[in-house]
């Protein structure tokens, strides 16, 4: 991207709550960048989660934690943005949707003066809502900006299926299409078993046919499931962020489903959600479109609507 004062192997992650400080120690045990500025209003806090972090990692990979404030992301490779607050039990998601793009709204565009060649990954909920309000704040072009998106969901959507099948998830290959929400879909003529239709291989190896609705059902509930049991999700899309990184890091072109913004595909103007996209060290490189099913092409313009009514209700 030009600028010969990038740190190829640094990693800024704004915000230091559960999510930021466990990308931060997933980053530490990969090994996967060389130095990591954790940012936080609490300054304390980002303090003392750089401290922890740090004070472990002669036990693994040799990485650089400090804390810093917006000055200090200048250079960076990436920057990781998990700002905002998390979900209320009770709130909507519009209410989530206004108070996070304001917060938004008032960083970004000083971080992408200071950091303007650096790639963003958006972890933020609405993760599609914060990609494009990004965008639109800022002057970063499209393939630098990636939302996290159904990355997550189409891990859970392989483990689940990979489970009924009693295989490695990584036979499993299949994806989870659209919103980072409730609208999001499985089109399920794209899913296969190691290179069969999974109709096929449920017939030729003797398992029950796939209950769909159920695995729908479950993909979609699975962050609900997680935080009526403890109280928040950090884990899984700490590995999702790690991964989505690592590809930027190695420019590894692997195809991941992140939320990105679409101008005439499928139909569907100025929104972003997720589709399969190739990941290497430009950020998005490039964006694939699968052929898909009449009745799947409009469950994907349904959760470009949906997205679309929130965007206009706050006013981006």
């Amino acid at each position: 991207m030009g600028d010969n004062n990038k740190n190829e192997k640094k990693i800024t992650i704004l915000g230091a709550g559960n999510v930021g400080a466990t990308i931060a120690y997933t980053f530490a045990v990969a090994g996967t960048c060389s130095d990591v500025v954790l940012i936080d209003i609490n300054k304390e806090k980002a303090k003392g989660e750089a401290m922890d972090i740090r004070q472990g990692v002669s036990f693994g990979h040799n990485v650089t934690i400090t804390d810093g404030s917006y000055d200090d992301a200048a250079g960076s490779a990436i920057v990781v943005v998990t700002l905002g607050i998390a979900r209320k039990p009770g709130q909507t998601r519009i209410d989530l949707a206004r108070t996070n793009v304001n917060i938004i709204r008032e960083v970004m565009p000083q971080l992408a003066k200071v950091a303007p060649d650096a790639i963003y990954v958006v972890v933020s909920n609405p993760v599609d809502i914060i990609t494009y309000t990004i965008l639109k704040c800022t002057d970063l072009k499209p393939q630098q900006v990636i939302g996290s998106g159904t990355a997550l969901d189409t891990s859970r959507l392989r483990s689940a299926l990979a489970d009924h099948l009693e295989l490695n998830p990584q036979n499993v290959h299949g994806y989870v299409f659209g919103e980072h929400g409730d609208t999001s879909f499985i089109p399920w003529s794209l899913v296969n078993v190691a290179g069969i239709p999974l109709e096929d291989y449920c017939a030729s190896e003797g398992h029950s046919d796939i209950d769909k609705d159920a695995i729908v059902d479950e993909v979609r509930k699975a962050g609900a499931e997680v935080i009526k049991r403890k109280g928040a999700t950090f884990y899984a899309v700490s590995l999702s962020v790690n991964k989505i990184c690592d590809s930027i890091l190695r420019d590894a072109n692997n195809t991941l489903t992140v939320s990105t913004m679409l101008n005439g595909k499928y139909g569907i103007e100025d929104v972003c959600l997720s589709l399969p996209c190739v990941i290497g060290g430009n950020g998005i490189e490039k964006e694939l479109s699968p052929s898909l099913t009449e009745e799947e092409v409009e469950k994907l313009q349904a959760s470009a609507a949906a997205l679309r009514s929130v965007i206009e209700q706050i006013e981006i």
